[in-house]
């Protein structure tokens, strides 16, 4: 499988060094040169500084033919843009973007993209570690997220 990551930070470059450790052929654009430091020494895959929204630069790496696409900047209309050229121009199949504000993600999923937000993923977790039940407006992406205490850690 081909797969294009916008963004090597912590996020992008675990992703990267874990579907190329499954085989995964895995290319890594990020407008820093110092983001790739993230990744694994051993990273198989293409590391290329380049901005993952010019359309141009997607075509010249042929993104065309990926089967996924991951927008993980930290930038909610980068992760946007980046998605939508890669849906909309390029037909990538599996296209996802990270967004930050919950209702940013609410309002881009109501648009067709998909999405991921780590807020609510993360609000979603805590809720349940309390004993909440998961949130139903949460959109089908937050992961099913259960965090047990462990009965190893002391407590000063």
């Amino acid at each position: 499988m081909r797969t294009i990551i916008v963004g090597c930070g912590r996020v992008g470059a675990g992703l990267a060094d874990a579907l190329s450790r499954s085989g995964h052929e895995v290319t890594v654009i990020d407008v820093s040169a110092q983001a790739f430091n993230r990744l694994n020494a051993d990273f198989p895959g293409q590391a290329v500084r380049g901005d993952g929204t010019d359309e141009d630069v997607l075509r010249r790496l042929g993104a065309e033919q990926a089967d996924y696409f991951f927008a993980l900047t930290e930038g909610d209309n980068r992760n946007t843009l980046a998605a939508q050229i890669a849906h909309d121009a390029l037909s990538i199949p599996h296209v996802i973007a990270k967004i930050n504000d919950p209702v940013r993600a609410a309002a881009y999923r109501a648009m067709g993209l998909a999405v991921i937000c780590r807020t609510t993923i993360m609000v979603d977790a805590l809720a349940r570690f309390v004993g909440l039940p998961a949130d139903p407006t949460a959109g089908d992406l937050v992961a099913a997220v259960v965090v047990e205490p462990s009965d190893e850690v002391e407590v000063p």
